[in-house]
Protein backbone atom coordinates (compact mmCIF):
# COMPACT_ATOMS: atom_id res chain seq x y z
CA UNK A 1 0.00 0.00 0.00
CA UNK A 2 1.13 3.75 -1.06
CA UNK A 3 1.97 5.77 2.31
CA UNK A 4 3.13 9.01 1.04
CA UNK A 5 4.27 11.33 -2.23
CA UNK A 6 7.59 11.79 -1.39
CA UNK A 7 9.16 13.43 -4.40
CA UNK A 8 7.37 15.33 -7.22
CA UNK A 9 9.15 17.72 -10.07
CA UNK A 10 9.00 21.56 -11.72
CA UNK A 11 10.27 21.61 -14.80
CA UNK A 12 12.22 24.57 -15.58
CA UNK A 13 13.84 26.55 -18.29
CA UNK A 14 17.38 27.35 -15.99
CA UNK A 15 17.92 25.13 -13.13
CA UNK A 16 20.51 27.75 -11.68
CA UNK A 17 17.82 30.77 -12.32
CA UNK A 18 15.41 28.46 -10.79
CA UNK A 19 17.24 27.74 -7.63
CA UNK A 20 17.67 31.18 -7.22
CA UNK A 21 13.81 31.92 -7.54
CA UNK A 22 12.52 28.71 -5.23
CA UNK A 23 15.06 29.40 -2.38
CA UNK A 24 15.74 33.31 -1.89
CA UNK A 25 12.44 34.50 -3.22
CA UNK A 26 10.26 31.43 -1.83
CA UNK A 27 12.30 30.71 1.52
CA UNK A 28 12.38 26.83 0.27
CA UNK A 29 15.40 24.97 1.47
CA UNK A 30 17.93 22.87 -0.17
CA UNK A 31 17.51 19.44 0.68
CA UNK A 32 19.79 17.60 -2.32
CA UNK A 33 21.84 19.38 -4.53
CA UNK A 34 24.33 16.24 -6.20
CA UNK A 35 26.09 16.36 -9.77
CA UNK A 36 23.59 13.99 -12.15
CA UNK A 37 24.80 14.11 -15.38
CA UNK A 38 26.84 16.70 -17.32
CA UNK A 39 25.93 20.60 -16.58
CA UNK A 40 22.76 19.48 -14.23
CA UNK A 41 22.33 18.70 -10.87
CA UNK A 42 20.00 16.63 -9.01
CA UNK A 43 18.48 19.81 -7.45
CA UNK A 44 15.51 19.28 -5.05
CA UNK A 45 13.58 21.91 -2.88
CA UNK A 46 11.38 21.75 0.53
CA UNK A 47 9.06 24.07 1.58
CA UNK A 48 10.26 25.54 5.21
CA UNK A 49 6.99 23.72 6.95
CA UNK A 50 7.13 20.25 5.10
CA UNK A 51 10.54 19.42 4.86
CA UNK A 52 9.65 15.57 3.71
CA UNK A 53 8.50 16.81 0.20
CA UNK A 54 11.34 17.04 -1.89
CA UNK A 55 10.91 19.59 -5.01
CA UNK A 56 12.98 18.05 -7.58
CA UNK A 57 13.44 21.18 -9.97
CA UNK A 58 14.56 19.81 -12.94
CA UNK A 59 15.76 21.58 -16.04
CA UNK A 60 14.05 20.95 -19.40
CA UNK A 61 16.74 19.81 -21.73
CA UNK A 62 17.68 17.47 -24.60
CA UNK A 63 19.28 13.85 -22.75
CA UNK A 64 17.96 11.71 -20.52
CA UNK A 65 14.55 12.34 -20.15
CA UNK A 66 13.82 14.77 -23.25
CA UNK A 67 14.66 14.39 -26.92
CA UNK A 68 15.52 17.24 -28.46
CA UNK A 69 11.98 17.76 -29.99
CA UNK A 70 10.06 16.79 -26.95
CA UNK A 71 12.56 19.25 -25.00
CA UNK A 72 11.59 22.28 -27.43
CA UNK A 73 7.54 21.47 -27.05
CA UNK A 74 7.88 21.12 -22.77
CA UNK A 75 9.59 24.86 -23.02
CA UNK A 76 7.29 26.34 -25.13
CA UNK A 77 4.28 24.56 -22.92
CA UNK A 78 6.43 26.57 -19.33
CA UNK A 79 7.03 29.49 -21.21
CA UNK A 80 3.51 30.04 -21.93
CA UNK A 81 2.55 29.12 -18.67
CA UNK A 82 0.61 26.10 -19.74
CA UNK A 83 2.28 23.29 -18.45
CA UNK A 84 2.93 23.39 -14.60
CA UNK A 85 0.70 24.50 -11.26
CA UNK A 86 0.84 23.59 -8.25
CA UNK A 87 -1.22 25.01 -4.88
CA UNK A 88 1.12 26.18 -2.13
CA UNK A 89 -0.31 27.45 1.14
CA UNK A 90 0.83 29.65 3.96
CA UNK A 91 -1.02 31.07 6.86
CA UNK A 92 -0.99 34.56 6.33
CA UNK A 93 -1.96 35.14 2.75
CA UNK A 94 -1.80 39.22 2.23
CA UNK A 95 1.76 39.28 4.14
CA UNK A 96 2.90 36.51 2.04
CA UNK A 97 1.72 38.39 -0.63
CA UNK A 98 3.41 41.89 0.14
CA UNK A 99 6.47 39.88 1.08
CA UNK A 100 7.08 38.18 -2.19
CA UNK A 101 6.21 40.79 -4.10
CA UNK A 102 8.57 43.06 -3.20
CA UNK A 103 11.20 39.56 -4.07
CA UNK A 104 10.04 40.76 -7.40
CA UNK A 105 7.61 37.32 -7.82
CA UNK A 106 5.07 38.13 -10.78
CA UNK A 107 1.23 37.78 -9.30
CA UNK A 108 -1.34 36.76 -12.20
CA UNK A 109 -4.08 37.42 -9.42
CA UNK A 110 -4.26 39.67 -6.20
CA UNK A 111 -5.09 38.01 -2.93
CA UNK A 112 -9.20 37.16 -3.42
CA UNK A 113 -11.84 35.30 -1.33
CA UNK A 114 -12.80 32.48 -3.01
CA UNK A 115 -15.21 29.86 -1.81
CA UNK A 116 -12.75 27.47 -0.58
CA UNK A 117 -10.51 30.02 1.28
CA UNK A 118 -8.25 33.47 -0.01
CA UNK A 119 -5.71 32.81 -3.32
CA UNK A 120 -3.36 34.29 -5.28
CA UNK A 121 -1.69 33.32 -8.82
CA UNK A 122 1.88 33.79 -9.20
CA UNK A 123 4.46 32.31 -11.53
CA UNK A 124 8.34 31.06 -11.30
CA UNK A 125 10.91 32.44 -13.18
CA UNK A 126 10.27 29.72 -16.04
CA UNK A 127 6.65 30.45 -16.50
CA UNK A 128 4.66 27.70 -14.03
CA UNK A 129 2.23 29.41 -12.37
CA UNK A 130 0.98 28.49 -8.72
CA UNK A 131 -1.84 29.21 -6.73
CA UNK A 132 -1.29 30.48 -3.25
CA UNK A 133 -3.71 30.08 -0.93
CA UNK A 134 -5.16 30.23 2.77
CA UNK A 135 -7.77 28.39 4.03
CA UNK A 136 -11.07 29.76 5.90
Amino acid sequence: MISKLSHVSIYVLDQSSAREFYVNKLGFKIHTDAPMGPDTQWLTVTPPDQPDLEIAIMPVKEGMTFTKESAKAMRTLIENGTFGFGVFECHDIYATYEELKAKGVKFKKEPTKEFYGIEALFQDDSGNWFSLGQKN
